[in-house]
């Protein structure tokens, strides 16, 4: 079925995009979201290179997953090297060797989820540094300034974050404008609107007459895009849905919907039918060091004893080097996974098994990157395949194989899944 949307284009600030596919049922949609270094195929997860390396693997490798824009981290980049080294050096992408794209959070968040000693005025974010105890002042124009000097193609405004399960409707509300005050301070610092671009973000807790009113306001300063923020603290999954939901209904359709610290599969798939198309998240790469490994059946922990003798691919079928096997090599199943049993440039598989990884877990730093290279590769991998099925037409028989994947019965399904998806046409329960 061909899809539902014909090709619209908008170009705004340093970026393109192109929408190319909406689903006729839900709200998902296919993008081409073109940014200075390249084009970057929606929806997207992205992966988090917090202090310009993703943990564990070199920037080549993360290309070979087709990444083709990550995460950096705002706050440490601005400790270590420090902006006078980012300066000098031109940037984040010429630091890490990375040539695509690159999108940096304001630095705000770690001020207040890391730092313990950290004030919120008018002003800025005050805190104390964690190397030697010097206060500090990060302020709307400071976040900008570090931000040019990173380089990123996408940056992201200062706001005022507020944990969305704080009773404080007065604080909530406090946070809400300021972060819309903010914004127009970041606006009118941005040196290099050019070439990097400035997405907002929209505050207001799971108060969703807050986020209207914030959206609203967002949207009228006109930024290249657009960041729903303050989600994944601990909320239940029901209300963080209905922000998203609520927010996407609002936003103009012509421009990218970036949800902020989504990771987890279900999340992703669910997000992407309420409108949203892009997604960040610490978790496929932080609990690859833990040794689980994410598949389309669930999570293996593979530090468990029952895969001490488990020979098979981390999961049978992955096309991520890890599980894809050499030339010539018979997997679990018996089948040569290659023609004629020929190497080829194209495609050096490693053939991991299962077993490998438990007796590296703990003790080698090889598993955990191993593991990263496979989880990184499954999420980019499962968006790839959320783009098809959208373009096809087809999302929402695409979503009921997901979840019947993923769970061994429809009694297993997620409350707070099943009602999102029946708010966007899609009955998981059918047949």
């Amino acid at each position: 079925m061909a899809s539902a949307t014909a090709t619209a284009t908008a170009t705004h600030g340093a970026l393109t995009f192109e929408l190319v596919g909406k689903c006729s049922t839900t709200r998902a949609r296919a993008s081409v979201l073109t940014l200075p270094h390249g084009p970057v195929h929606l929806p997207l997860f992205m992966p988090v290179a917090t202090q310009a390396s993703l943990k564990g693997i070199t920037p080549e490798q993360l290309e070979q997953t087709g990444c083709r824009l990550c995460l950096n981290n705002t706050y440490h980049l601005g400790l270590k090297p420090g902006q006078e080294v980012l300066d000098a050096i031109g940037g984040a992408h010429k630091l890490q060797g990375w040539k695509h794209n690159i999108l940096t959070d304001s630095g705000g968040f770690q001020m207040v989820s890391l730092l313990k000693l950290a004030t919120v005025t008018e002003e800025g974010v005050r805190f104390l540094s964690p190397h030697d105890g010097t206060p500090m002042l990060l302020t709307p124009e400071h976040s900008m300034s570090l931000q040019n000097s990173i380089g990123s193609d996408i940056m992201m405004q200062l706001d005022d974050v507020i944990v969305t399960t704080s009773p404080d409707t007065a604080r909530m509300h406090e946070a809400m404008t300021r972060s819309v005050r903010w914004l127009d301070r970041c606006i009118a610092a941005h040196r290099n609107p050019t070439t990097q671009n400035l997405f907002c973000i929209i505050q207001g807790g799971l108060d969703l007459a807050m986020r209207r009113e914030c959206t609203r306001a967002m949207v009228e300063r006109d930024t290249p895009g657009i960041a729903i923020g303050g989600l994944s603290g601990g909320e239940a999954k029901a209300d963080y849905c209905a922000v998203v939901a609520t927010c996407t209904e609002l936003l103009p359709a012509l421009k990218p919907r970036y949800v902020m610290g989504i990771g987890y599969p279900e999340d992703l798939v669910v997000s992407v039918a309420l409108g949203a198309d892009m997604f960040d998240c610490v978790w496929p790469t932080r609990t690859a060091r833990f040794g689980n490994a994410i598949t389309a059946r669930g999570m293996l922990k593979l530090k468990n004893s029952e895969y001490a003798n488990d020979f098979g691919a981390i999961e049978e079928g992955c096309g991520c080097i890890c599980c894809r096997q050499p030339p010539g090599q018979v997997s679990a199943r018996g089948n040569d996974t290659h023609e004629n049993g020929k190497p080829t440039a194209e495609d050096p598989g490693l053939g991991v098994t299962r077993a490998m990884i438990h007796h590296n877990v703990g003790k080698e730093t090889v598993a955990a990157h191993l593991l990263t290279l496979h989880n990184v590769w499954y999420q980019l991998n499962l968006m790839r395949q959320v783009r098809e099925a959208i373009i096809a037409d087809r999302y929402p028989a695409f979503l009921r194989d997901f979840f019947e994947n993923l769970y061994a019965s429809k009694e297993e399904y997620p409350d707070w899944a099943v009602g999102a998806l029946r708010g966007v046409g899609v009955d998981l329960m059918a047949g």
